[in-house]
């Protein structure tokens, strides 16, 4: 068992296991592009990223309520059919999964993508099979809500003190806050240390890749 003495590990997606924060803001920036409506800042974008296309579209969009829905289409089109081939693993994410499932330790996912969009990621990394638990944005309340870890941790049959929440945004912390959970930031995504501090993480480490050894005390 881990120093630290966590059962279930729950781990956000993009950021903290995919290296997408690049590609998210290429196809929030290009369907912008497509309806000519005004272009977001990079910054604007990463500030939302975990959160709902349907969210993002009313922060991003607030001058044009009839172009969002629109948007949204645009912005799932360039994720399938432009950039998806840009994605990959962000370094030491693989190993770090697998090392956390070889503890037999349980691993869930609580993403603000879609479930098509996550289960597409599983099945492109290989990774899935080592997840017992997954939620996605389609299914739970968006974030910070606590819902989707709360709904994990029922469906696992642990205690909210066994859990730990990884994320790279304030998004994820204020989720495992909200559930009474643990939480531990990363650096690898869109949101600087400055803000993550704010929401008071266990620890703060560079990359998933730090996680196993933290773990080990």
């Amino acid at each position: 068992m881990p120093a630290r003495d966590y059962k279930l590990i729950v781990l956000d997606w993009d950021g903290t296991v995919m290296d997408s924060i690049g590609v998210i803001v290429a196809c929030a920036q290009q369907g912008a592009r497509d309806l000519d409506v005004p272009i977001p800042p990079d910054e604007d974008i990463r500030h939302l990223v975990g959160l709902p296309l349907s969210l993002m579209s009313e922060r991003l969009l607030p001058n044009h309520p009839n172009q969002r829905e629109a948007w949204v289409k645009r912005y799932s089109h360039h994720w399938i059919h432009t950039f998806h081939d840009r994605l990959s693993l962000l370094p030491h994410a693989r190993q770090a999964v697998e090392s956390l499932a070889e503890r037999e330790l349980f691993l869930a996912v609580a993403t603000g993508k879609s479930r098509r969009g996550l289960n597409r990621d599983f099945q492109s990394t290989g990774l899935g099979p080592l997840f017992m638990a997954s939620r996605t944005a389609d299914e739970s309340p968006a974030k910070p809500s606590p819902g989707m870890l709360l709904e994990i941790i029922d469906e696992l049959g642990v205690r909210p003190e066994q859990t730990l929440m990884v994320g790279d945004t304030s998004h994820d912390l204020k989720m495992a806050n909200n559930a009474s959970v643990d939480a531990v930031a990363v650096l690898s995504g869109s949101h600087p240390e400055r803000i993550l501090l704010r929401h008071q993480p266990v620890a703060i480490l560079d990359h998933l890749g730090r996680l196993p050894d933290w773990l080990l005390g």
